[in-house]
């Protein structure tokens, strides 16, 4: 009999080791992705993350040290530090980490933000469809959130925010956001941002938008297209233009 409690004693420690050692708990995770019209999107993710007493003076040594990555981030407070817009061929670009200032919550834990920002190319796929008006849509492939049965959905403590360019219509739209409320109807007048609470399936994710190009935009684009076709070469063909005026205004004086 002593034995079999002596058994029990054991298996109940055993069990209790992972949760006597978790130093990290990420308690929520907030996801803002603003769009931009050369189909970029940047993406800024907050972690609260609550720490406890052993793991606080790690997290001390850990913020001071320098140039740590995300992968050395991710050895610290566990493998759910992870970007959640991620462009499965190219990756991300100009990713940067604040490890920020350890504080108390409302429920006298020691918690800590990290924030991550970086850039993700292609997010969108853009069509014009009339003379200066375009259409958006999201590329739902880019979400890199939990699988379930059926698709990806939201993990638990999750918020995903849509930012859209300035003067844009939403044309369509699916899972209907949790913010602002009211968009059941379909009325997406003057909306500039959307927002999902956790648990909202993403495998059928749709947001398609429209922007019209102003005047003068069309015409800036319109000189962008040529530097990049031709590039230096713009430079030359300008200044050639301006010595054949000059050229031409001399010989006409002279006559």
């Amino acid at each position: 009999m002593i034995r079999y409690a002596a058994i029990a004693v054991l298996l109940i420690a055993l069990f209790a080791i992972p949760a006597t050692y978790a130093s990290y708990s990420i308690t929520h995770i907030d996801t803002v992705v603003t769009l931009n019209t050369n189909t970029s999107a940047s993406v800024k993710e907050t972690f609260v993350v609550v720490l406890t007493n052993t793991s606080v003076s790690q997290y001390g040594s850990s913020r001071e040290a320098l140039n740590l990555t995300l992968s050395n981030w991710q050895a610290v407070i566990g493998p759910e530090l992870v970007q959640h817009i991620i462009n499965p061929k190219s990756g991300v670009y100009d990713f940067k980490l604040f490890p920020g200032p350890i504080t108390t919550n409302i429920y006298g834990q020691d918690q800590t933000q990290l924030v991550i920002t970086y850039n993700v190319r292609n997010a969108t796929s853009v069509q014009e469809i009339a003379p200066r008006i375009f259409t958006y849509s999201f590329n739902r492939s880019f979400f890199n959130y939990e699988d379930e049965v059926s698709g990806q959905v939201l993990i638990q403590n999750t918020n995903l925010t849509m930012v859209l360019p300035a003067g844009s219509k939403i044309t369509s739209l699916y899972p209907i956001p949790d913010l602002p409320t009211g968009l059941a109807s379909g009325n997406f007048t003057n909306v500039t941002s959307v927002s999902w609470i956790y648990q909202e399936p993403l495998s059928k994710f749709t947001l398609t938008y429209t922007t019209q190009e102003s005047l003068q935009q069309e015409v800036l684009s319109f000189f962008t297209q040529i530097y990049n076709f031709f590039g230096f070469f713009v430079y030359v063909i300008v200044v050639a233009v301006v010595l054949l005026f000059i050229l031409y205004t001399y010989l006409k004086v002279e006559k």
